[in-house]
């Protein structure tokens, strides 16, 4: 004996998917951007002040990326 299923997803058509293809790059985008000038204002800040935050510039980066991941 034989048995059919039919199963369906909810995939939708191209539509959908260029839309959330567009939504998921504008949401990377936003995060880009906030690590941009996040880095770019710390960047800015002289080697002092960024002791007074307990920082040195080698850590710039890390402390961007970590803002933006908080951020999101």
């Amino acid at each position: 004996m034989a048995y059919a299923s039919d199963i369906r997803t909810e995939n939708g058509g191209i539509a959908d998917r260029f839309a959330a293809l567009t939504k998921k790059m504008g949401a990377r985008f936003a995060r880009y951007k906030t690590y941009r000038r996040t880095l770019n204002e710390l960047a800015a800040l002289s080697d002092a002040e960024l002791r007074d935050l307990g920082l040195c510039r080698a850590q710039i980066r890390s402390v961007a990326y970590e803002h933006v991941l908080d951020a999101h």
